[in-house]
């Protein structure tokens, strides 16, 4: 140590002389800054930031307090980083090119929120700071998932995988004794003024080793035969060559002619043999040890090049990315920058190739940490189309070294490289499964419009029996990243419309890289009336007479099919008695509705009552009208009005046997429910006769309660004959026929607008009797006036609710 401390003294007799003065009394501020200065300018960044933290605590200035911030960028302290930045701009003289640094250090650290109201407390709208970009944009552009490399990690930093032509694999670390402070290691080899014998001055850490790992599992250290050899990195190899780059940075004490120096790390190659160890050495003819740096190899055997980071003269600032063609005699040419598509003015570094894809890190490129990944096309004679590789490949730290590897058996394995939170150490070496398949639903409404409000989406991974996390882009359409080989579920929810369950969704099986669905929202029709019915009663009766029993045996069996359907039971009298006798009776009425459907377990909520009385009557059988018997039974009744989806407060699902329905057209479901109940009459009259028949009056009361009911609802009524008479008087004849139909719905209320009528005369028998022999039943059956019901276009809720 004395020997060391003494040829310290001979190369920096005057710096020496100044720490140690410093050590007896108060440096001059400049003066320490001055110094801190240069120390920057030599890259003893750690030395630097040592001086200018003590320079601060003695005179806190903005100029200083920006210094120490800039330096935490360079060591890739983000928490420091932070820090430094928020007090720097908490200076009046801070600038909007601070802002962006504070607002970027603080999305490294996950503190936005926290960053963007120190600035909204100055005044400063974060909005308007250029230069930070969006993390949300950079997420998601690979179907990947990360887990650490299994038996490669340390607590300190561990960093590049290369594999032999054997499948042993070979990385970097600094897994030995840690000395002042725990800080990631900056993997660009470090330089110094000076070096101590146990630790790197760059990092406060032991220096950098190359490690082996067999196939076995094994770990042992790569020894340099490289004369003082203090960092060992970057292996890369040749492997129809049997050669292993590396870079090195030697223990480099005196140089002649020059009385400071500062010693870069270098490239050399040495003979791998089948033990794993280093034969002889070479450096490559452009390393400059004390001018430049040269390192981070990686040796494309195929094209016959060797790329490297460098800082050499020449470049676009801080490290660029170069190549050297190479030949089999291993004969270099000269060095090649690759130009402002890859490089530029911050710091790339750790290339690497594969078919027609080149990959690379880079602070200069905007990106989601402090060092991301890029991906850029290659050509043997260009580069371009720079990507950034996107969230989880790039994180809010330092990622790097990104290789894809070759084991014995041809398998390709790729490796990043990391700071990421949540590792073992430092710097972590972690495994990219490119497993994920992207899943891309788009949500619509009836109108094919996408949904871009809020929904609910849950995605279920069968086979691991856990949810998929879900995201969700400003166009309502949703993604997710699927696992291999396994069976999902989805629901989609949103209040006042059908959820919808998917669970048709595999990866088993699937080649290609992305799943896609379309899933359409419909909104419930709530309230939507489908069906009326009417039961009568004896004078002064409630019970259920025999003849109604159909009726509600009908209408039971339904609700117990479409348990979206409630009963609405409307229940009147005639005019005999007085009003409040009547009220209660049409209420007793009522009630004994719900008592029958109970035999179907017909729960009581599913059936509300309405009791009117002696109001509402369908005719003018009033207090003291004489009347006959048939048109006061026509008052004493209960309406029955099937409701679907009642309640605006429940989330009706879509009925099983509906799943193949286009709810869009709420018409399908109310004509379905029509054709199961027969819900209209057909009307029969007398030979040559258009006077309605006393029985279908009941009939038409029904229509005609169906129509109010259902106010978008159309009626179309058609006029038939049977086939005896001529054509022109059987033409008059089935119109009066619909007329008569029509007529009796009038004063019933139902506009004209609501009902189109259509005579066909004879011209459409249900029995053809020109060819047939036909009874007087079958004729009967040709006698008759037919109704349909159509709707109109449904309208929204909100219509509805107008």
């Amino acid at each position: 140590m004395v020997l060391i401390m003494r040829k310290t003294v001979a190369i920096f007799g005057i710096v020496a002389t100044v720490i140690l003065g410093a050590a007896g009394q108060v440096v001059a501020q400049k003066s320490a800054v001055r110094y801190a200065d240069q120390q920057m300018d030599l890259r003893n960044y750690k030395h630097a930031l040592d001086i200018y933290e003590k320079a601060f605590d003695k005179k806190p200035v903005y100029e200083t307090a920006k210094k120490i911030a800039e330096t935490q960028d360079i060591l890739r302290d983000y928490d420091g980083s932070y820090n430094w930045w928020e007090t720097t701009v908490s200076y009046e003289e801070a600038d909007k090119s601070d802002y962006a640094h504070y607002l970027r250090s603080a999305q490294l650290n996950d503190r936005w929120e926290e960053a963007v109201q120190v600035l909204s407390e100055k005044g400063v709208n974060a909005d308007s700071v250029p230069g930070v970009p969006d993390l949300l944009t950079l997420k998601s552009k690979r179907k990947v998932k990360l887990e650490p490399a299994e038996g490669l990690n340390s607590v300190g930093s561990d960093f590049v995988v290369s594999k032999d032509s054997s499948g042993n694999s070979y990385f970097v670390s600094d897994r030995g004794g840690v000395y002042s402070r725990d800080m990631p290691g900056l993997r660009i080899d470090g330089r110094n003024q000076y070096f101590s014998e146990e630790k790197s001055d760059f990092t406060d850490r032991e220096y950098f080793k190359i490690y082996r790992q067999d196939t076995s599992g094994m770990i042992t250290e790569v020894i340099s035969n490289v004369p003082n050899t203090y960092n060992f990195s970057d292996p890369t190899f040749d492997k129809r060559q049997g050669v292993m780059f590396y870079s090195v940075t030697r223990g480099i004490k005196k140089v002649k002619k020059h009385d400071r120096i500062t010693v870069q790390p270098e490239i050399y190659y040495s003979k791998l043999n089948e033990a794993g160890e280093l034969e002889g050495f070479t450096p490559v003819p452009f390393n400059d040890s004390i001018s430049y740096a040269v390192m981070n190899p990686f040796a494309d055997e195929e094209a016959g090049r060797l790329y490297f980071t460098s800082d050499m003269p020449g470049g676009m600032g801080g490290t660029d990315l170069y190549y050297v063609s190479y030949d089999q005699s291993m004969s270099f040419g000269m060095p090649v920058n690759l130009g402002p598509e890859i490089n530029t003015s911050g710091n790339e570094s750790h290339a690497f190739r594969k078919g027609d894809k080149f990959y690379f890190s880079s602070t200069g490129h905007s990106g989601v940490g402090g060092m991301d990944v890029f991906q850029a096309d290659y050509s043997a004679t260009h580069f371009g189309n720079v990507q950034n590789m996107g969230i989880p490949v790039n994180s809010t730290g330092d990622d790097f070294a990104y290789r894809i590897t070759e084991d014995g058996s041809g398998k390709n394995e790729t490796y990043l490289s990391s700071n990421r939170k949540g590792g073992m150490g430092l710097d972590d070496i972690y495994m990219i499964q490119d497993v994920y398949r992207q899943f891309i639903a788009r949500v619509i409404d009836c109108e094919g419009i996408p949904i871009t409000d809020a929904y609910m989406a849950t995605l279920r991974d069968h086979a691991n029996n856990g949810n998929v996390t879900t995201n969700r882009t400003a166009r309502g359409s949703l993604h997710a990243e699927l696992e291999p080989d396994s069976d999902f579920g989805i629901t989609i929810s949103k209040p006042g419309y059908f959820s919808i369950a998917d669970e048709t969704i595999t990866t088993k099986g699937f080649e290609g890289d992305t799943l896609r669905r379309v899933y359409k929202l419909v909104a419930i029709p709530y309230q939507l009336p489908v069906y009326v019915d009417i039961v009568y009663y004896d004078l002064d009766k409630y019970q259920i007479r025999e003849d109604a029993k159909p009726a509600l045996d009908k209408l039971g069996e339904i609700m117990n099919k479409y348990p979206f359907l409630d009963l609405i039971v409307a229940s009147y009298t005639d005019s005999r008695a007085s009003d409040a006798y009547n009220i209660t009776l049409s209420n007793n009425r009522a009630q004994a509705v719900t008592d029958y459907m109970a035999q179907y377990n017909i729960a009581p909520g599913r059936v509300r009552l309405e009791w009117f009385g002696e109001q509402g009557l369908v005719n003018d059988c009033g207090d003291g009208v004489p009347c006959p018997e048939l048109d006061h039974q026509l008052n004493r009744r209960s309406e029955l009005i099937l409701e679907a989806f009642p309640d605006r407060d429940v989330q009706y699902e879509i009925p099983e046997s509906y799943r193949a329905e286009d709810f869009c057209d709420t018409e399908a479901l109310f004509e379905k429910i029509q054709n199961e109940l027969a819900a209209l009459p057909t009307i029969y009259f007398d030979f040559g006769k258009s006077m309605l028949r006393s029985v279908y009056r009941k009939e038409l009361e029904r229509t005609a309660v169906m129509l109010k009911r259902l106010p978008n609802l159309m009626l179309t009524i058609e006029g038939h004959t049977d086939q005896r008479g001529t054509e022109d008087f059987n033409q008059r004849l089935s119109e009066r026929r619909a007329a008569v139909v029509k007529e009796y719905l009038n004063q019933r209320g139902i506009e004209n607008n609501r009902m189109e009528e259509i005579w066909f005369g004879k011209s459409r028998p249900i029995h053809d009797c020109k060819d047939l022999d036909c009874t007087e039943a079958m004729h009967q059956l040709n006698r008759r006036t037919e109704l349909r019901l159509g709707r109109k276009p449904y309208t929204s809720i909100g219509d509805q609710q107008q």
